[in-house]
Order: C-alpha cells, then sequence, then structure tokens
C-alpha cells in the first residue's frame, strides 16, 4: 500500500524495533533492561491511556534514548470507529506523548495494522503511518515461543521494522524471543535504531 512505512531503506546493517500498546509497568522495564543490554534502540507504540496512566514508565522509555509515538489513546478499531471519533483519539494520545517528548517526529501505527482510507488520508497530513515487516505474532498465544522466535529471525532483512508488544497477553512470547532475537540478530553485526 503506498502511503505506508513498511520498511526503511538503509545502508548497512541496521533493524528498527517497534512494541506496540504498552506502556505498561508488569512488561515495558522489562522490555528496557533487554534493550539496554544489547545497547538496542527501539520506538515504542504506545496507547495513549497507559501513557496517562503510567507516565513514569513512559519516561523511563526516554531516559534509555528510545523513542514514543502514537498507537491511539484507547487502541480504537479504525474500521469501526468514525472518521472525526478516530482523529480526536488520535490526537489525544499526541498530546500525551508531546507532554513528554515534545518535538520528535510524529509516527502513528493503527491499531490491528487497519484503518479506512478516509482515516490514513488524513492522518497522513500530520503523520507519518508506520507499519512493519516483521510481524512476530508475540501475541498469538496458540503459538509457541519457539515458533514465535524462529519466524521472526527468518522474516528478517536489513531495514526491517519488527512488531513486538510490550502488553500482558504477549508477556510469555515476547519473554523467551526478545533477548535471543535481539542476541542473534546482534551476532549477525545487526545495530537496532528508532525509527
Amino acid at each position: 500500500m503506498p502511503g505506508y512505512t513498511w520498511h526503511r531503506e538503509v545502508q548497512g546493517k541496521v533493524l528498527y524495533l517497534t512494541f506496540d500498546d504498552g506502556p505498561i509497568p508488569e512488561v515495558t522495564p522489562w522490555v528496557l533492561e533487554v534493550l539496554e543490554k544489547y545497547n538496542a534502540k527501539a520506538t515504542f507504540f504506545c496507547v495513549g491511556d497507559n501513557v496517562a496512566k503510567h507516565p513514569e514508565v513512559a519516561r523511563q522509555v526516554l531516559a534509555q534514548g528510545h523513542r514514543l509515538a502514537n498507537h491511539t489513546y484507547n487502541h480504537l478499531k479504525g474500521w469501526q470507529t468514525p472518521l472525526q471519533q478516530y482523529l480526536e483519539n488520535t490526537k489525544m494520545c499526541q498530546q500525551e506523548v508531546e507532554k513528554l517528548q515534545p518535538h520528535a517526529p510524529k509516527l502513528f501505527r493503527p491499531p490491528y495494522g487497519r484503518i479506512t482510507g478516509k482515516q490514513a488520508q488524513k492522518l497522513r497530513e500530520e503523520y507519518e503511518l508506520v507499519m512493519w515487516d516483521v510481524l512476530t505474532n508475540d501475541y498469538d498465544q496458540n503459538l509457541s515461543p519457539e515458533a514465535c522466535l524462529r519466524q521472526s529471525i527468518k522474516s528478517t532483512q536489513s531495514g526491517s521494522i519488527i512488531v513486538f508488544h510490550d502488553s500482558l497477553k504477549a508477556k510469555q512470547n515476547l519473554m523467551y524471543a526478545l533477548p535471543r532475537y535481539v542476541a542473534h540478530l546482534t551476532s549477525l553485526g545487526y545495530t537496532f535504531d528508532t525509527l
């Protein structure tokens, strides 16, 4: 689909880790520990309500050199939400993000990776719409942690944008796959940067 960022054109071995649905105290600080261990940077597509509830966790994300980005305030389903309501919800999230990170690029990822054409058209006026080319499926509780890791590594190439979730639903697969994923790609000479 044109008008969406699925991966970055890069020189060298650079990858872009992203985390959706946080920040939450039960998972996000652990993610930050893993990233710090490997000197990896990431972009966190935050639910605004979580930023409002857990600003200290969001501040920790920024303090460690990562970036916050917009994932709507209430994790809305775009295809079920009227245009104006969706735009307002996105704006509410952006306000929470900008309280903590005032001058960063405006990045938006639609929850579930789905929005209507009209929503995308309006949002594109203000945001870069960031998707992914590596979906880890860490939230899928029918997927074994080993399979989550294996398919994530297999799909990765230079410039890939990888989606993990710092959520309770994804925690089991995330805790297995993330450290092994980052360790493996680091051993192959890749670095991880913010979008």
